[in-house]
């Protein structure tokens, strides 16, 4: 985990918890900071949705030990199936995230065998970790997932268009390939858990406008997009070195991905609004891809060893292209100037294709 806006974030939580607590238990106030670790989390959704169910499963976490510790006492067996039981618990009403903080909850109210005045500080000194979190969560840096994720698009692209470019041609180093390539499938990934957070956020915390819903469409497209480029990566990785091929073929392929990579720049340009949309080019694209997958196709020699494998390859390429035709054409309506219902139908479209 690298450091961030979340890490400091949990230590302001733990220290405000930790000072909350002192005024209800001077000597033991390590369970609101505990709490504060456990509910510190990457969105105000995620925020909002884990402080209503850890109320719930806290509550009776803390009702099932106070009994538990009342008949069974605090013997380490009982302890034992307390915890069973509570995970049970959790678990049936859909609420595994919050297992962890529940389970130390429960441990520390057995300790005093049913002690109710003990359980309910332990309670209390849970809560006030959660509300500390939560607090601490939407007010300082409050996270904006939709916004690093905008912020992150062309900083990935960048470093994908380079692997793209020396890829076939073998300029970039083997060892810088497999680093770099190793850091972009991690960018990517944090891409998507990022989309995935304000997809999420925006689902369940507010209505979706059509503008709302048209920036998802977009958004979904972008992250497609490299994905796709990276596949692009992993097949030449896997399989392009590996066949019979000749200095024709090299070039071959290595124009065709140069002409993606400028098609995919520029597609990122209409949406930042600095180029305008150009239909002969988007035109000319789809029918550069579609003969770059028809030569790989009937012109490639089928006895020449290796060349299913350059299949592969040249199938990625031609998804990869596929993508950044819809990316397009996304980002030529999105700038079109166009709101009349038929435009708005069309992108909603998008929402339906795999």
């Amino acid at each position: 985990m690298s450091f961030g806006a979340r890490v400091l974030k949990t230590g302001i939580a733990v220290t405000l918890a930790l000072y909350l607590s002192m005024f209800l238990n001077p000597q033991s106030p390590v369970p609101a900071a505990i709490a504060a670790i456990f509910a510190m989390q990457p969105s105000i959704y995620r925020s909002w949705k884990y402080f209503l169910d850890q109320l719930q499963t806290t509550t009776l976490g803390a009702i099932v030990a106070l009994l538990g510790g009342m008949v069974l006492s605090n013997e380490p067996i009982a302890v034992g199936l307390i915890i069973v039981l509570v995970i049970m618990i959790c678990l049936k009403l859909n609420m595994g995230e919050t297992v962890g903080l529940t389970l130390v909850t429960v441990v520390s109210i057995m300790e005093a065998s049913g002690d109710w005045h003990f359980a309910l500080n332990r309670f209390l000194l849970t809560l006030i970790g959660i509300v500390s979190a939560f607090l601490i969560n939407i007010t300082v840096f409050p996270p904006k997932p939709k916004v690093q994720f905008v912020k992150q698009i062309q900083s990935v692209f960048n470093s994908m268009s380079l692997l793209l470019r020396t890829s076939i041609s073998d300029e970039i180093k083997e060892a810088v390939f497999r680093d770099e390539k190793s850091n972009l499938g991690g960018s990517i990934k944090s891409l998507s858990d990022k989309y995935n957070l304000f997809e999420e956020e925006q689902k369940k915390m507010k209505r979706s406008k059509f503008s709302q819903t048209r920036q998802m469409v977009v958004y979904k497209q972008m992250l497609l997009s490299l994905q796709k480029g990276y596949e692009v990566l992993d097949s030449v990785e896997r399989h392009y070195f590996q066949a019979q091929r000749s200095p024709e073929l090299d070039r071959f392929f290595d124009t065709h991905l140069e002409r993606l990579i400028k098609f995919h720049e520029h597609a990122l340009l209409k949406f930042e609004d600095k180029l305008k949309p150009n239909g002969e080019e988007a035109e000319q694209f789809i029918l550069d891809n579609d003969h770059f997958m028809e030569q790989a196709i009937t012109e490639f020699d089928v006895d020449q060893n290796g060349m299913l494998r350059l299949s592969i390859v040249a199938a990625a390429i031609y998804d990869y292209g596929y993508q950044l035709e819809r990316l397009n054409r996304l980002a030529d309506h999105v700038h079109s100037g166009s709101d009349d219902k038929d435009s708005q139908d069309h992108i909603l479209n998008w929402i339906k294709w795999p």
